[in-house]
């Protein structure tokens, strides 16, 4: 009979395999559907996802059952460099989203954002001009401010508008900074006057057309990486509660893998291959 680690090893394959089926299928879907860069952009880690955990998963399912040792090992290294590959990322996480904040503005509902406040590494990351171009893609195929001038269109006036809550996204994407003071006409629309020079570089790159407003703004990158480090840190919790899932798999794995030893040496010293 299969000893109880084997057993715990080889159901939780089948589990792990039966998630990498959907994964797969979604990737693959994507690579034949996709039409923005933004969708584009998803296929491929969900392909290599998928692959990874069928093959991992195969690789501990017949390991484990059918007392294959030298797969049970393979297993078993991946899922050690898995946990310290999570392990280091979520370190890394938690490093990277440890500065910038919302600034407060007196007398507004919402939060002006800088780029200058976060980290050095997540800067770079939004200020190379290949990056940028197609988070920028994203974010005008997401309609992100589309949305948010169909929720305060009923603002027609600016002291209503600065009232309103609104997401980092919308604060640095889809309006200009406060220090630029424009004409409020609108949400997406707001008139420069006849100034021509700012102290803020992100007022010359508004822009009232749809597909411009703020998104090529330092204000626009800061928001996003202000969306950024939260999402971050969740993941960040969640990769502790997956570590430790991981670990206990991973020492049942080498309770498993103690068996298929003990197991083939108990055959073998019956004479049997």
């Amino acid at each position: 009979m299969f000893r109880l680690s084997n057993n715990l090893v080889g159901i939780l394959n089948i589990f792990s395999f039966l998630l990498s089926v959907p994964i797969l299928g979604a990737g693959i879907w994507l690579a034949r559907r996709a039409d923005t860069d933004c969708e584009k952009f998803l296929e491929k880690p969900l392909i290599a996802l998928g692959v990874f955990l069928m093959v991992v998963s195969i690789a501990g399912l017949v390991g484990a059952c059918c007392g294959v040792s030298w797969l049970l090992w393979l297993y078993l290294l991946v899922m050690f460099l898995l946990i310290l590959l999570l392990f280091a990322f979520t370190v890394f996480a938690f490093v990277v989203t440890n500065k910038g904040a919302g600034e407060v503005l007196s007398g507004k509902g919402y939060k002006e954002y800088k780029l200058g406040d976060y980290s050095n590494w997540l800067q770079k990351r939004v200020n190379s001009t290949k990056n940028w171009n197609r988070i920028k893609s994203c974010l005008i195929d997401s309609k992100v401010c589309e949305a948010y001038a169909k929720k305060y269109a009923k603002d027609t006036v600016v002291t209503d508008f600065y009232n309103e809550q609104l997401s980092a996204l919308q604060s640095g994407c889809c309006k200009p900074p406060d220090s630029c003071n424009f004409t409020y006409v609108s949400p997406i629309v707001w008139n420069a006057g006849s100034t021509t020079t700012y102290t803020d570089s992100d007022c010359s790159a508004w822009g009232n057309d749809s597909n411009v407003l703020c998104y090529n703004c330092q204000s626009c990158k800061a928001g996003l990486l202000d969306n950024l480090k939260r999402d971050w840190k969740r993941v960040a919790i969640l990769n502790i509660i997956i570590l430790v899932i991981l670990i206990i798999v991973y020492s049942v794995g080498c309770c498993a893998f103690r068996n298929n030893q003990e197991d083939n040496a108990f055959w073998k010293r019956r004479g049997y291959p």
